[in-house]
C-alpha cells in the first residue's frame, strides 16, 4: 500500500529525542548561573581616554576688493574700448559701398558676377563686425572674471554695453542687406 509522507502522521517519542539532542547544550546555557560569564558592559579599557584639540579657526574671508579697478585691468579696458571703436568706425566705413554692391546685385541672379561681388561684400562686413566682436569677447571673458571674484562690475559694463550696441547695429545691417540679396 502506498503512504503518503507529507501526510501527517503521530509524532514518535524516539524522532522527537533524536531531534531534541542537538540543542539541548544550548538551551542549558542559558541556565548557568550569572557570575559565570563576562558582563557587557563597557570596560575601562574601552572608554576614550584624553581630550580632542578644538580645530583652529579659518582665516578670515579676504576683503573685499577696490570698488575701482586696478590700474592694468583701467589700461585692459581702455585698449579694448579703443579696439571696439575702432573696428566699429571701419565697419561703418565699409557698410555704404557694401549697400551700394548689393543694392546693383538686388535683381540679378543667383551666380551672376554681380551676385558674387555682392556676397563678397556681405562678407567682407561680416569679417569687419567679427573685428568688433573679439574686444566684445574680451569685455565678457573680465566681466565673468570680476563676477566670480566678487571684483567691480560697473566699470566693465560701462565699456561692456557700448561695444554690444555696436554689434548689435552691426548685425542688423548685416540682417538687412542679407535679405535684400536673398530676393
Amino acid at each position: 500500500m502506498y503512504r503518503n509522507p507529507f501526510r501527517s502522521a503521530p509524532p514518535r517519542p524516539a524522532l522527537l529525542l533524536a531531534l531534541m539532542l542537538p540543542i539541548l547544550p544550548a538551551i542549558a546555557g542559558c541556565a548557568s548561573p550569572a557570575g559565570d560569564y563576562p558582563s557587557l558592559a563597557i570596560r575601562e579599557a574601552e572608554r576614550a581616554t584624553g581630550t580632542m584639540a578644538v580645530p583652529a579657526s579659518p582665516p578670515p574671508p579676504p576683503s573685499p576688493p577696490a570698488p575701482g579697478p586696478a590700474p592694468a585691468m583701467a589700461a585692459e579696458l581702455a585698449a579694448l574700448a579703443d579696439a571696439a571703436a575702432q573696428a566699429h568706425r571701419a565697419f561703418l566705413a565699409a557698410a555704404p559701398a557694401a549697400t551700394r554692391t548689393i543694392e546693383a546685385a538686388r535683381s540679378a541672379g543667383t551666380g551672376s558676377e554681380p551676385w558674387a561681388r555682392a556676397q563678397v561684400a556681405l562678407a567682407g562686413l561680416t569679417s569687419a563686425r567679427s573685428r568688433t566682436m573679439m574686444p566684445l569677447a574680451d569685455l565678457d571673458r573680465l566681466y565673468v572674471a570680476a563676477a566670480v571674484e566678487g571684483g567691480a562690475l560697473a566699470p566693465i559694463s560701462a565699456i561692456r554695453d557700448p561695444v554690444e550696441a555696436q554689434v548689435a547695429e552691426q548685425s542688423r545691417i548685416i540682417e538687412r542687406l542679407s535679405a535684400v540679396l536673398a530676393r
